[in-house]
């Protein structure tokens, strides 16, 4: 949380020695008219490639498709109005390389990849994205691995010996749990003869 609020208060403070620096060699007048210009060329690009975003983002909805690409892009083009808005240099080409699609897309893949989908797999649990654990019910802290021995009643969990209800706990999870043969169902039914005959 700290590194956020040092980064949001390093851009501003990096800027305004920026904006000095330029100052100093070109003059004040001009830096000022350079900041202006900035500011007003990321604002038209920006509204342009929003009026993109937002047609590309009905046609999606249009075809039964979820826009999720388009949304992040709206998402950085908000940005990047607020950065051409704040007076400085730094800031202006900050929004200027979301504005443009060619550096942007890489940003938003960025964005997608490290941060929003680990964001949505933690508050889902793995729902969203498809990342669900199949493997039966785990036990947090037991010696079995994730996709080994499942819970329940009795081996293998629910679904008896290694069945499909408890998910893999079957002959592969657990060393406890043996494969039995034909010969292990056979009942000895000589032994019961004997008995009834006395």
């Amino acid at each position: 949380m700290y590194r956020y609020i040092a980064a949001l208060l390093l851009v501003p403070l990096l800027d305004s020695l920026f904006l000095v620096f330029v100052a100093t060699q070109i003059g004040a007048p001009l830096t000022i008219l350079i900041v202006v210009l900035t500011a007003l060329l990321g604002m038209l690009l920006v509204r342009a490639e929003g009026r993109h975003t937002i047609r590309k983002i009905q046609r999606k909805l249009a075809q039964g498709e979820l826009p999720t690409n388009e949304l992040l892009d709206g998402g950085l083009l908000l940005v990047a109005g607020a950065l051409t808005l704040t007076p400085g240099l730094v800031t202006d080409a900050l929004g200027i390389l979301l504005v443009f699609p060619l550096t942007r897309i890489p940003i938003r893949a960025l964005l997608r990849d490290y941060v929003v989908v680990p964001y949505v797999d933690k508050q889902t649990g793995g729902f969203a994205t498809g990342n669900v654990y199949i493997g039966g019910f785990p036990f947090d802290g037991d010696s079995g691995d994730a996709t080994g021995t499942g819970a329940g009643v009795g081996p293998g969990g629910p679904g008896g010996f290694g069945g499909s209800a408890g998910g893999s706990g079957g002959a592969e999870g657990s060393d406890d749990v043996h494969d039995l043969n034909e010969d292990a169902y056979e009942i000895e039914w000589e032994d019961e003869d004997e008995d009834d005959a006395r």
